[in-house]
Formats: structure tokens, sequence, C-alpha cells
């Protein structure tokens, strides 16, 4: 696989390290007056080791197809496939646009202060109660309602499923793919641990910018993958 690719990987797995899921969620527990050290270890633990087995399905998936019909690789190379892939392009770059902080903030108003799934989840594997069980079954859910909106892990797998290095090859690359995920949230609980005075008001301060910019941080990831979609589209067309 070329360092380039290599590259790609790591970036948009950091990017994938700033979701709700995997960076909101940590830095919520840890907020918390008292930390427990083991049940964030052990949410981003579950959380990542969701997403490698559930990108080894993906990959599972996709070499079944490859070898069930040679023919694929010719529909993603004909001509109507890749017009159909520039307007998906163009359609996920022109949504992101909704994605605003503005228009967040509104829906917010408009349910009166009530907390949503996925904070009421939060609550409940950051409480000083929580059990390990509670937090694992936070992670497994919050990985699965964010899953399908984890454009650049999901632009991840499409990447290993072209890298020719094989299942088992994919399976190692997925899994350090994973690791670096959860990297932004492991740094912040060691800095907690080690220099809380100091690092308590900093995580305050990214708990409320990321409670305040989750919509325009998914309106960015949008508009990157429909750009990148939309320009790998032009280029195998010929438009340019």
């Amino acid at each position: 696989m070329e360092l380039t690719a290599l590259g790609g990987l790591a970036v948009l797995a950091l990017i994938d390290g700033t979701s709700f899921g995997t960076l909101g969620v940590p830095v919520w527990m840890l907020v918390q007056p008292k930390v427990r050290t083991a049940a964030v270890l052990t949410y981003l633990g579950v959380i990542a080791g969701f997403y490698w087995l559930l990108g080894l399905v993906l990959l599972g998936g996709a070499e079944v197809l490859k070898g069930v019909s040679d023919s694929v690789a010719d529909v993603t190379a004909s001509r109507p496939f890749l017009w159909v892939q520039l307007v998906v392009g163009v359609a996920l770059f022109a949504g992101s646009f909704a994605f605003t902080r503005k228009r967040g903030e509104a829906r917010r108003a408009r349910r009166m202060g009530q907390p949503t799934r996925m904070e009421r989840w939060t609550s409940r594997a950051a409480g000083p109660d929580a059990s390990l069980g509670t937090v694992t079954t936070v992670a497994i859910g919050a990985g699965v309602v964010e899953a399908a909106s984890m454009l650049p892990y999901l632009a991840a797998i499409g990447l290993l499923t072209t890298a020719g290095v094989g299942f088992a090859g994919n399976a190692g690359l997925l899994a350090a793919y994973v690791v670096v995920m959860v990297v932004p949230a492991l740094v912040l609980l060691g800095l907690r641990l080690v220099a809380h005075r100091r690092v308590g008001p900093l995580l305050e301060r990214v708990h409320g910018w990321l409670q305040r910019n989750k919509d325009e941080m998914l309106g960015w990831v949008l508009g990157i993958v429909g750009f990148l979609v939309a320009s790998d589209a032009v280029q195998r067309l010929g438009l340019r």
C-alpha cells in the first residue's frame, strides 16, 4: 500500500476521532468531578472494537461481491455510474451547508432543552454509579447510531478494498485505523490524569465547543467527502 494511501487513512481516522461518539462522549466523561479511568478505557476499547468488527464485515462483504461478479469493476468504471457518483458528490457537498451552528441551535431550541437520546446515554455512562456493563452498552449504542454518518470511516473501507493487501492485511490496517481513531480521546485522558488543574478548564472548553459545533463539524465532513467523491468522478470522466 502506498504511503499516500496510508496518510489518507490516518487523516480519515483522525477526522473520525472527532465525532460525538469517539470524542464527545469521552470528553463528557472526563469533565466529571471524579474520572473513572477504567470506564473511559472500557468505552474507548469497546467502540474501537465495534468499528473494527464492523469494518471486517464490510470488507468481507466486499470480497464476496468481488468474487461473485467480476463485472462489478466494469460497472463502477462505466460512465453512467460515474455520472451518478458525480451527482452524489455534489449533493453531499451542497447538503453540507445545511449543517450549520445556527441551524443546530435552532433545532435544539425547538426541543425546548430536552436532551437527545445520545445525550441521555452519555449521562448514563458518565455517572458515578455507571457500571462497566452500562458503559459497554452505551459504547455499542453510540457506534450503531453513528456508523452510518461516519463518512470518513466508510471512505476508509473503500480505500482498503482497493489496497490489494488481502483480507489479513486489511484487518491489520483497520486495527491500526481504529486505534488512531481513539488517540485524541486517549491523549485527553492522559492529560486529565497527570495535569487535572491545568487541563480541566481546557476540557470544559473542548466539551462546550463540541456541543456548540457538532452540527457544523458534520457539515464539514459531508463537504469534504462530497468534494472528494465528485473530484474523483470528474477526473475519471475526463471533464478536466
